[in-house]
């Protein structure tokens, strides 16, 4: 069982990969540590505050199934 909370995780600066669309505008992201942590977005706003929200449903899905939580790597949070 792991012995660390949702909150302490969240707090890791985990590296994020965003990439603009150059065809319609929309936004990617993705959480590199994290294997199908992704999400999209219509703006560049938004796409920071969904990928906050699919980092927190990986980690917590992860905490609850007993899945180890890959720590973050070292470098810039952002891409």
């Amino acid at each position: 069982m792991c012995n660390k909370t949702i909150a302490y995780y969240m707090t890791l600066p985990y590296t994020v990969y965003t990439e603009q669309d150059t065809d319609d505008g929309s936004w990617f992201a993705k959480v590199v540590e994290l294997p199908g942590c992704m999400t999209c977005a219509e703006t560049e706003a938004e796409i920071r505050e969904m990928i906050e929200d699919a980092k927190e449903a990986w980690i917590t899905v992860a905490i609850e199934i007993g899945k180890p939580v890959p720590l973050p790597k070292e470098g810039p949070p952002y891409s």
